[in-house]
């Protein structure tokens, strides 16, 4: 068979070059020609090596290759000197030794390459559980801790996707990154940065449309309404609860969170009616649905029987259902207390004491909240969120009402909420500015 082998291929065998030994030298040598940033890409180092050339490079290209092998290009690029028995002087070989080797190496550097189109389907469960764990260390973990770990998360996951070509392991890591991404919005919510939180919930629903994940896309939607309520617009709230409802493939968990959430928003509407009845439909999803997130991974993602309860005694207050609201609130708190320690949450015990001391001053009972306070002043500094900082904002007004005026009791407990949302992780880290909205 004829061989292709140029004098070019000859002196890069005998140099022991691969590309990137080649690319270097030949990157030397344009600088040195007044040429500097010329280079040479794999596949054109390929052909030339190769002798697929029909024309030669451009002439500063022959510059570089001339000044390089100090031969001339036409030379380069024809066929290596023939040995000559009356030639004197060692003539330029085919080392077919050096050749061998070349290709072993090409061929070992180009499967490699092949074999980083995908990652270790280790890494993948590794990422997966990270996010597993981060989701269900929430309760016991300051917002800014599981912040700082949710975005190293989500930097992970998005740097090995970036490695993989598989589709299935593609999908994979779109959910852990948009689950990475809907913790991150809620801890961003949580420390009172409520339009970033709202951005953050809108990349993690995308993530999970782009990974077909419809129980990622629900919950973030479902993080959009909290955003929008927070911020004034419960008519937005409502659409996108409604909006997360109609997604396929939910659990009883999500359907109960979304329910609620749509509660509130009517709440905020002071639409009775509608409040109450999804207050009701969210305490009525038990056909033994579940998915893979809110149920499967739970955690901050899962939505229990307490914050169910927290949640719905808010709403209670919002539409004016003191009583309702009183007897929820106990229920939440009475809940929380009957969990292991671990599985206690601080924010659902401070949020529903709030609404129960505020249950209690709606019927002008000072000594109960007084009383109930207490829980709420024992939340550590770095759990008191956005959402406790709303209701103890609610509490300081209704302390203010014409029922309390002169009550040294009700002043000496409207300097304390202050204090204690002074105090507070969003304030205290600056990250509290989204609060001035819900707390005016």
């Amino acid at each position: 068979m004829h061989d292709p082998a140029t004098l070019l291929r000859v002196l890069v065998q005998q140099r022991h070059w691969r590309y990137r030994d080649f690319a270097a030298a030949f990157a030397r040598a344009a600088s040195q020609a007044g040429l500097p940033g010329l280079s040479v890409s794999e596949a054109q180092f390929r052909r030339w090596t190769s002798g697929r050339i029909k024309t030669l490079p451009g002439p500063d290209t022959c510059r570089v290759l001339e000044r390089l092998f100090e031969v001339e290009t036409v030379a380069l690029f024809g066929p290596p000197p023939t040995p000559s028995p009356t030639t004197s002087g060692a003539p330029v070989a085919y080392d077919l030794e050096s050749d061998i080797a070349m290709t072993a190496r090409d061929a070992a550097d180009e499967a490699g390459a092949a074999a980083a189109q995908c990652v270790s389907d280790t890494t993948i469960d590794q990422l997966r559980d990270d996010a597993l764990a981060l989701a269900r260390s929430y309760g016991a973990v300051s917002a800014f801790d599981i912040f700082r770990r949710a975005r190293v998360l989500r930097t992970e996951a998005e740097h090995q996707r970036g490695l993989t070509q598989v589709p299935a392991q593609q999908q994979d890591l779109l959910i852990v990154a948009g689950q990475a991404c809907a913790l991150l919005s809620t801890a961003a919510f949580d420390l009172g940065s409520l339009d970033d939180s709202a951005r953050l919930a809108r990349s993690a629903a995308l993530y999970g449309e782009m990974a077909r994940f419809d129980p990622l896309r629900a919950y973030a939607t479902g993080s959009l309404a909290i955003c929008a309520y927070f911020t004034g617009r419960p008519s937005e709230a409502v659409r996108q609860a409604r909006t997360a409802l109609a997604y396929a493939g939910l659990g009883d968990t999500a359907r109960r969170r979304l329910l609620s959430i749509e509660a509130r928003a009517h709440g905020h509407l002071g639409d009775h009616e509608r409040a109450t009845r999804a207050l009701v439909a969210s305490t009525r999803q038990d056909q033994g649905e579940r998915d893979e997130l809110h149920d499967g991974v739970g955690g901050e993602f899962a939505f229990s029987e307490e914050r169910l309860l927290m949640s719905n005694g808010t709403t209670a207050l919002l539409v004016g259902d003191g009583p309702g609201a009183e007897a929820t609130a106990q229920r939440a708190l009475d809940l929380v207390s009957s969990r292991p320690p671990a599985r206690q949450s601080a924010s659902v015990r401070g949020k529903a004491a709030a609404d129960l001391a505020a249950a209690q001053l709606l019927r002008g009972d000072l000594d109960a909240a007084t009383v109930t306070l207490e829980t709420v002043w024992a939340i550590p500094e770095d759990q008191r969120v956005a959402g406790l900082l709303e209701r103890t904002g609610t509490l300081r007004r209704a302390l203010t009402a014409p029922a309390f005026r002169g009550a040294s009791t009700a002043v000496t407990l409207g300097e304390r909420i202050e204090e204690f949302g002074r105090r507070s992780a969003p304030r205290q880290l600056g990250t509290g500015r989204g609060l001035l909205a819900i707390d005016s």
